[in-house]
């Protein structure tokens, strides 16, 4: 059962400070997308890319991901359908910008060993510049990464904050779609 969308009050996002929002993951997911870090938003209703504004949802159902666009309160549906949702740092913060280089460092080992434990077929980092700092890939550009963690391919993925003004929904949702053809060709031709 879905839980009830619902908006936190101005004291409970700031005492969502430093709080994690739960990993959906489960073996043998199609695609993890990966998230910088929660928001305060986001950790205080316990749902991922839940802050008002956030193009997540709305590009994996543009992107062709879901048959309907999903809010942040049906993850688990997101989970069923074979994706996945973590990020490289757990702590919720009121913006990506306060975690330190060494937190995202840090992080990514953390998220190694998941990745080798649940085993996705593709990782999408939603940040290129976490991604460079936290994997000391500092020329990573948008796309399909030169290295895998484990068996997973590697994206590099626009971030859908709504405070990403360089890429709109439709930029978006071309972009994540890209992933998702690329991924299911894999499937079907798991040599390339």
């Amino acid at each position: 059962m879905t839980e009830k969308p619902w908006k936190p009050t101005r004291e409970q996002i700031v005492a969502a400070y430093g709080r994690p929002v739960p990993d959906l993951l489960r073996p043998g997911l199609s695609v993890v997308f990966c998230g910088i870090n929660p928001s305060l938003y986001s950790a205080a209703v316990g749902h991922h890319f839940a802050r008002p504004g956030n193009r997540f949802w709305p590009a994996l159902y543009r992107a062709g991901y879901t048959e309907r666009q999903l809010s942040p309160f049906e993850g688990k549906l997101l989970l069923a359908a074979g994706y996945g949702v973590t990020n490289i740092v757990d702590r919720a913060t009121a913006a990506a910008d306060e975690l330190t280089a060494d937190e995202l460092q840090g992080g990514s080992h953390v998220l190694e060993r998941k990745m080798r434990r649940y085993r996705p077929r593709a990782i999408a980092f939603l940040g290129v510049g976490a991604y460079r700092t936290a994997f000391s890939r500092p020329k990573a550009a948008l796309g399909r990464q030169p290295e895998r963690i484990g068996e997973a391919e590697v994206w590099a993925l626009p971030n859908p904050s709504g405070l990403n003004a360089n890429y709109q929904l439709p930029d978006l949702a071309r972009l994540y779609a890209e992933l998702r053809t690329a991924v299911a060709a894999r499937v079907r031709s798991p040599r390339s």
